[in-house]
């Protein structure tokens, strides 16, 4: 059984300006992950974990392309499924990864920019357990 980590960081890319923007995930919030991973599982934290990405938008047909990319670049495709009351549909893809914060930082800077690039309206995070296989 996956145990995910409830260190789960979310964040929203820039949108429309009639619509209110939430801050990007920082690098110092990373940091601090880290720090909490470090401090309350027994992972080993500076090799492969599972990563889950997260992208959000109200007309799941949006999300699909989005899907497709990051299968194609070795992701895998876990779920989009309906969320908030069903006005949301949240893409869900992971990918075992070894990560530190600064390239969890660069990783998330990719994803924004995938999510504006589609149009869609976030990336909205990710979360972390340990890779399948591992402790």
């Amino acid at each position: 059984m996956l145990v995910l980590v409830a260190l789960t960081v979310t964040a929203a890319i820039a949108q429309s300006s009639s619509t209110p923007r939430r801050p990007a995930i920082t690098l110092a919030q990373l940091e601090d992950m880290f720090q909490n991973m470090r401090a309350k599982t027994q992972w080993n934290v500076d090799g492969d974990l599972l990563w889950g990405y997260f992208f959000a938008d109200p007309q799941p047909e949006k999300l699909r392309p989005v899907a497709d990319e990051l299968t194609g670049l070795g992701y895998r495709y876990v779920d989009l499924y309906q969320a908030r009351g069903g006005k949301t549909h949240v893409l869900h893809v992971e990918k075992v990864e070894t990560h530190t914060p600064r390239s969890l930082h660069e990783r998330n800077t990719e994803f924004y920019r995938l999510a504006e690039k589609y149009g869609i309206v976030s990336y909205d995070g990710m979360d972390v357990g340990p890779a399948p296989g591992k402790p």
